[in-house]
């Protein structure tokens, strides 16, 4: 197959490294493991783009390169008033459009769907996929009924985050993957709890503190602050810090896999409905246990009771972690091996393209099934988000 991919045109992949973007390194990841099956691969990015894969820059120029650059682009009233993000992504986007009409692609994967979708409509006969990485909002259900044709369909990253839009044309379910070569097995565990992700009300770590106040168990936190969300961290996490309840902040996340290694267990106790949680696998990867709250993906990543705990409150997570001790480590590190492997989500791709080019490549595409569906999608535009 040939197959052409894009994240973001204005910021280049790899990311920057202090920068958290996920979408980012998975796609990286899905093309060059695409291109060892041997398919042929596209990856549309601004100039500094660099990965094993054929890169086309079409000479745009980055216009972030690290996460204070990134949060003044995001920031600037300027800027998103007139649209400089998006038109960079459309800038590259287009140029996929034009040369899949003409037959160079069979297949164009986004991984934001406001990149595509004002063009997928006007090259009807052109497959495209998304990768949906985000919680489905009301707003953005809204705007996929508003886009949608039929030449365009959805990949969910967890069965949960389908959830809010049951009806979107999904395609397939593919969990992500992780490099296990980078997440070494340890059965040497410290006592200490890690709670690793972003430093806002979503991801918990407030909860994480009083978790392990209440235990009697250090905890190490890890993971950025942002400048919108600094009350957070002065109101709910520093007033707590001392020589056992710590903050790093921001690390590498090449810095970041020793301490997987050695706790006791990972926390997770987000308030949201995480859509996937890439933090889970690569602890369990490393042989840590991981203790999180049942919202989204949560159950489907965490075999409860043999690779950590799935609960419901603070004081079921608190009692779990007197059970961790019973959690076979192996198990943990077998269990991202069987599912979460980046074969296994290469793989997932692979059979997802086939359906969509199997599909799209009928005769009769778009079948009056389709369409049939497309307006049982389309037919009630609810504006959810008022």
């Amino acid at each position: 197959m040939k197959i052409a991919m894009m994240v973001r045109g204005y910021i280049s992949a790899p990311g920057p490294k202090d920068i958290v973007y996920a979408p980012i390194d998975l796609a990286i990841q899905i093309s060059e493991g695409l291109k060892r099956l041997g398919h042929e691969v596209d990856f549309y990015g601004p100039a500094g783009t660099r990965l094993d894969a054929n890169v086309h820059t079409r000479g745009t120029r980055a216009l972030v390169h690290n996460i204070k650059e990134f949060q003044s682009l995001l920031s600037s009233v300027s800027l998103l008033t007139h649209y400089i993000p998006g038109l960079w992504d459309q800038y590259l986007s287009s140029e996929m459009f034009k040369r899949a009409k003409k037959g160079e692609y069979d297949l164009l994967h986004f991984h934001h769907p406001e990149t595509a979708m004002a063009y997928a409509g006007l090259f009807p006969k052109v497959p495209v996929v998304y990768t949906l990485h985000d919680p489905i909002e009301g707003w953005w259900y809204e705007l996929f009924q508003m886009y949608h044709t039929p030449n365009q369909f959805y990949i969910s990253i967890s069965d949960s985050q389908r959830k809010p839009a049951p009806d979107l044309p999904f395609v397939g379910t593919v969990y992500n993957g992780i490099d296990l070569n980078m997440f070494p097995y340890s059965n040497d565990h410290d006592d200490y709890l890690l709670f690793v992700g972003r430093i806002v009300p979503e991801k918990g770590a407030d909860i994480a503190v009083e978790v392990a106040k209440r235990t009697n168990h250090k905890l190490i936190i890890i993971g950025p602050t942002y400048s919108d969300q600094l009350a957070y961290f002065e109101q709910k996490i520093k007033p707590h810090l001392n020589d056992r309840i710590q903050y790093l902040g921001f690390l590498e996340h090449k810095k970041v896999i020793p301490y997987f290694c050695k706790a006791k267990a990972f926390l997770m106790p987000v308030r949201w409905e995480e859509p996937f949680g890439l933090t889970m696998i690569e602890a369990m990867a490393c042989g840590t246990p991981v203790i999180a709250f049942r919202r989204g993906s949560v159950p489907e990543v965490i075999a409860h009771g043999k690779t950590g705990f799935v609960v419901n409150t603070e004081t079921e997570m608190v009692k779990a972690i007197g059970l961790v001790d019973k959690i076979d480590t192996i198990k943990c590190r077998n269990h991202v091996e069987e599912y979460f492997s980046i074969d296994t989500m290469v793989d997932g791709y692979v059979n997802t393209y086939k359906n969509i080019l199997k599909i799209t490549r009928r005769k009769n595409f778009p079948s009056s099934i389709l369409i049939t569906k497309y307006r049982r999608f389309t037919k009630n535009k609810v504006k959810r988000w008022l």
